[in-house]
């Protein structure tokens, strides 16, 4: 299949017509009615984007990645096609019908604002918001529901502890796939009682206790089989049961480990993207009409070296792509510009050069989506980010 080169005139031929990031369901009615709904999912590891969003058409994709290369559009195992030059990695057949309806949206060179290569601190950056290392102590998602009222927006956090991106002031609610915390258990019982007097201590607990107590009754109405540890598409319906109703969760949490690929990748691979296509299946699916007012944000700490190394695996990069689905998604093309993989252009002459900071994104999101104002996002989502305009209606 042919396409035309990829290169940076390309996508800047194609930011002047008009591409952007927009939303079909906006805001205007968020505190009357069905509130919108996002989900952040991080992929621990550094996930290599020049295999989730392939630049088959950039004349330098092949000869630096070698065998770890995916194929272009129509070849075996070939990457599913986008938009200007871009492809999906084939795992990814979910998402791709979801572009094909309008429900995708991708930015290929996308990294923090600091330039670390350990998993430990970028992820500390990516959740945090901040410009640097441990700037911030809380997460910016939890900041974005305090800077909205506070209680207005119903944080949730998947996983046995809650990530640093929904830590902070604003209480969220959590569940542990797996283990449950029966309301009749006498520890449940005693904790409750010490707590009773603690405002704030009393409240999470209530909170945690009212999130298991709608998953047991959700497992009982489905014969009372737990969410199996291999089952993410059954995850996922999981998850959208907990955002579902007038008390579901409106901002949810969800990390997925194993992306750090240094060997052996394309088969990792392989099984990382198909849990993650399957993991927004089961949301779709358990969402129902809730997805049309939902968002999808697939991020990772930094991206992996455009060469493959010596044991058919990548290194810790720079660039990586970030990810989009959701029901109030705008069709679309790429968000950003493209740097190429020409080696005059390629970050300390290994990694994808990123071209756009991961905090516009995520401005953007909130803002339009969430309906944050400008002043709340540079001043108290991502301090110190004002010079970060949200990549929105059209790219600066």
């Amino acid at each position: 299949m042919t396409a035309p080169p990829l290169n940076r005139r390309t996508l800047l031929a194609a930011a002047s017509a008009g591409i952007g990031l927009a939303f079909a369901g906006r805001v205007a009615a968020q505190a009357a009615g069905p509130r919108n709904k996002l989900v952040v999912v991080i992929a621990r590891g550094a996930m290599d984007g020049l295999s989730v969003t392939v630049p088959y058409a950039d004349a330098d994709y092949v000869p630096l990645r070698g065998g770890l290369a995916v194929p272009p559009p129509g070849e075996a195992s070939g990457a599913l096609d986008l938009a200007e030059g871009f492809g999906l990695h084939p795992a990814l057949s979910g998402l791709h019908a979801l572009y094909g309806q309008g429900q995708v949206r991708f930015a290929p060179a996308v990294a923090l604002p600091v330039r670390v290569r350990s998993h430990f601190d970028a992820q500390d950056v990516l959740e945090n918001g901040g410009e640097g290392l441990r700037q911030q102590t809380d997460g910016w998602l939890n900041r974005a529901m305090a800077a909205a009222g506070g209680t207005t927006l119903r944080g949730l956090s998947i996983g046995a502890q809650t990530p640093l991106i929904l830590r902070g002031a604003a209480p969220v609610s959590s569940w542990a796939p797996g283990g449950q915390v029966r309301g009749e258990d006498r520890i449940a019982s005693l904790l409750q009682d010490l707590y009773v007097e603690d405002p704030m201590l009393g409240q999470n607990l209530a909170r945690g206790l009212a999130t298991e107590a709608l998953v047991a009754q959700d497992q009982d109405m489905e014969g009372g089989a737990p969410v199996r540890r291999n089952d993410v598409q059954g995850l996922g319906r999981a998850v959208a049961r907990l955002m579902s109703g007038d008390e579901g969760a409106d901002v949810v949490a969800v990390s997925l480990d194993g992306w750090d690929t240094h060997a052996g990748q394309k088969a990792q691979l392989q099984t990382r993207l198909t849990g993650l296509d399957q993991l927004v299946a089961g949301l779709k699916d358990g969402l129902g009409n809730q997805w049309d007012r939902t968002v999808v944000v697939v991020a990772t700490e930094f991206g992996r070296t455009a060469r493959a190394n010596g044991t058919q695996g990548t290194d810790h990069g720079t660039g990586s792509s970030l990810l989009m689905a959701g029901g109030a998604l705008k069709p679309g093309g790429p968000i950003g510009d493209w740097p190429t993989l020409a080696a005059s252009r390629l970050f300390e002459d290994r990694d994808l050069a990123p071209t756009l900071d991961v905090r516009s994104v995520f401005k953007g999101v909130l803002r339009d989506h969430l309906g944050l104002d400008r002043a709340a996002l540079d001043q108290r989502v991502f301090p110190g980010s004002a010079a970060e305009a949200p990549t929105l209606d059209g790219l600066a």
